[in-house]
């Protein structure tokens, strides 16, 4: 238990507003875009989940780390949030499984956080007003300087951020005798999207955020997949392009998130800013293809356009979000493309959604 006294620190908005909190280990200042996750549980995968890079993140549950982490329960191979905004801090943790204090594992990757933040006052401040930029910082006597600075912080709309996340040379994952072969195009690619396509009986080669169809060809795979990710989709040309060649060639595609709004976009589709975004994994789809609900896993803060997906001939809404109506699904009529706004390999779950990678592991079988 910490017995000594944390130092003092502040939330500051772009708009001006401040909350109050203290620092829980270093001190310092973090930028980036503040928004918040409902989830209960799932702290060390948020964190961990590259499609939260560069943002500074407020766990709506009142207690965050009294679980610890686990060497297993990790999304990439470090933390990718900008800082963390919570309001009860467990230094002590109580799990069998853990391997460690969520305290020492934010010092190994010199993440900056703040407790004792009235987290539903700044949620509720966030939904009215809108996620936009802020930071946290130990400077709490230097106001107007942290001001300038979070003036110079650019806004998420227009910002490409998968270079910043994605692998820099391909790699492998999977059984390399396994009867299907996936090229997935890594824009930010979670680590169980990975391991749900490897226990269906594919061999998975991934390539960085910036490689070309020829690149993902060469390799002769049997269907494609486009990854979840950060940051505004529309910068990413590159992407929209592998998209469109699959498209043209008629070859199986799937993507999830990200990856869902860059086959819209190679479609025509345009994508906009949602005023908060959805994040939490708790998020209500029905599936109106089968008529089923399904308690989903979300983490976005773009959408597609919804009267441009029903204006299109050859793409068919499957999935919407039952609270706000945004498009949560789409596939091609024509073709074996199909994609989804959510997170169907949700880690931690629900599970409701994992029948996509079997709808698409049977697709590349049946092909």
């Amino acid at each position: 238990m910490k017995y000594q006294k944390l130092k003092k620190a502040v939330i500051l908005l772009a708009d001006g507003t401040i909350f109050h909190g203290k620092a829980v280990g270093r001190e310092g200042s973090a930028f980036g875009e503040v928004c918040f996750n409902t989830g209960m549980t799932g702290y060390q995968e948020i964190f961990t989940d590259p499609s939260y890079y560069g943002q500074l993140m407020v766990t709506t549950n009142a207690h965050i780390g009294n679980y610890g982490v686990n060497n297993e329960e990790v999304e990439s191979d470090s933390i990718k949030i900008a800082g963390l905004i919570c309001k009860n801090f467990s230094y002590n943790f109580s799990r069998d499984a853990a391997d460690g204090s969520l305290e020492d594992f934010l010092n190994e990757n010199n993440l900056l956080a703040i407790s004792d933040v009235d987290t539903r006052a700044l949620v509720a401040y966030i939904r009215d007003n809108g996620a936009m930029n802020a930071v946290i910082s130990t400077e709490t006597d230097n106001i107007e300087k942290l001001k300038k600075e979070l003036a110079n912080i650019p806004n998420m709309n227009g910002l490409e951020l998968a270079s910043k996340v994605s692998t820099k040379e391909p790699y492998f994952v999977g059984d390399e005798n396994a009867p299907i072969k996936i090229a997935a195009l890594d824009i930010g690619i979670k680590k169980n999207i990975l391991r749900n396509l490897a226990k269906r009986g594919s061999y998975i080669k991934v390539f960085p955020y910036n490689s070309t169809f020829e690149d993902l060809s060469s390799w002769n795979p049997d269907g494609y997949f486009l990854s979840n990710g950060p940051g505004d989709p529309e910068p990413l040309i590159e992407a929209q392009e592998v998209a469109k060649e699959i498209i043209k060639r008629d070859l199986p595609l799937f993507g999830i998130c990200l990856g869902h709004q860059v086959i819209a976009l190679a479609n025509g589709i345009s994508t906009y800013k949602m005023h908060n975004g959805h994040r939490g994994i708790n998020h209500p789809v029905k599936n109106l293809v089968t008529g089923k609900g399904e308690i989903t896993s979300q983490n976005h803060g773009f959408a597609i356009n919804r009267e441009e997906t029903e204006a299109h001939d050859d793409i068919e809404i499957t999935h919407v979000h039952l609270n706000d109506n945004t498009v949560a699904g789409i596939k091609m009529k024509s073709k074996n493309v199909f994609s989804v706004q959510y997170h169907p390999e949700a880690s931690p779950g629900p599970n409701d959604s994992s029948y996509l990678f079997d709808d698409f592991i049977n697709i590349l079988k049946n092909k």
